[in-house]
């Protein structure tokens, strides 16, 4: 019920849906293209330190493209902390917004697990990148996960990029240590510098924390609910 209510409330702010416009009905995907981008390839520096990686790419056309999406972390002691991988069909369905369906398998944490995916992403008004989706996991288990970015250029090359990401969850799942309602929230803010436009060093910080009873089960294991990290990366795409 909340992962639904959740993407509803973010898709009501889309654009207009225009897939039923004569010129998307008539017009078809004629050339393939491909994009791949490493948003986030960076060093954290906090009370674990630790690598960390999001990047995605696609191939297809202006209205028709398959996706994959990809982020982790890695402590620097070798042990993943979680890992996923998303393979997506995504379908314009409005000027800037895409539907988006398919899969998601946790490598990490474990118990591993696969999920069905139902998700939005797009350009919000005031120019805000959003991607939201809903995931159905194989165990019956339903969550939702709400990012929010945008960028704010100081000069043609400096960029400043804060972001937001709200995590959710239907219900507990007590062998992945989540509780009901909100469980997770993540707030960023990176400056980057485009030597050129398709690679960017960059610098930030990070704050994480877990939330209602996902941070009760961190307590109850002796775990950190909340950290600040200091980022250091690069962020390229061709």
């Amino acid at each position: 019920m909340i992962a639904g209510v959740c993407l509803i409330a973010l898709v009501a702010f889309a654009p207009a849906a225009l897939a039923d416009s004569p010129e998307m009905a008539a017009e078809e995907d004629s050339r393939l293209y491909t994009f791949l981008e490493i948003e986030q390839f960076e060093y954290r520096i906090g009370s674990e330190d630790t690598l960390s990686w999001e990047a995605q790419g696609w191939i297809g056309g202006d209205y028709n493209k398959v996706w994959l999406k990809t982020q982790g972390d890695h402590t620097i002691d070798k042990e993943t902390k979680n890992a996923e991988v998303q393979l997506l069909y995504s379908r314009a369905i409005a000027a800037l917004w895409d539907l988006q369906i398919g899969g998601r398998y946790d490598v990490k944490p474990d118990p591993s697990r696969g999920y069905a995916i139902f998700g939005i992403e797009g350009l919000a008004p005031y120019f805000f990148e959003i991607d939201a989706a809903v995931f159905v996991s194989n165990k019956g288990d339903a969550s939702a996960r709400i990012e929010a970015e945008y960028e704010l250029l100081l000069t043609q090359r400096l960029i400043v990029r804060p972001s937001v990401e709200l995590n959710f969850a239907a219900q507990e799942v007590k062998e992945l240590d989540i509780g009901s309602g909100l469980s997770e929230v993540e707030l960023g803010l990176r400056v980057r510098y485009e030597i050129v436009r398709e690679a960017a060093p960059y610098i930030g910080v990070s704050w994480e924390r877990k939330a209602g009873r996902t941070a009760d089960f961190a307590r109850r294991k002796g775990e950190d609910v909340g950290d600040l990290t200091f980022v250091t990366g690069v962020r390229f795409w061709f």
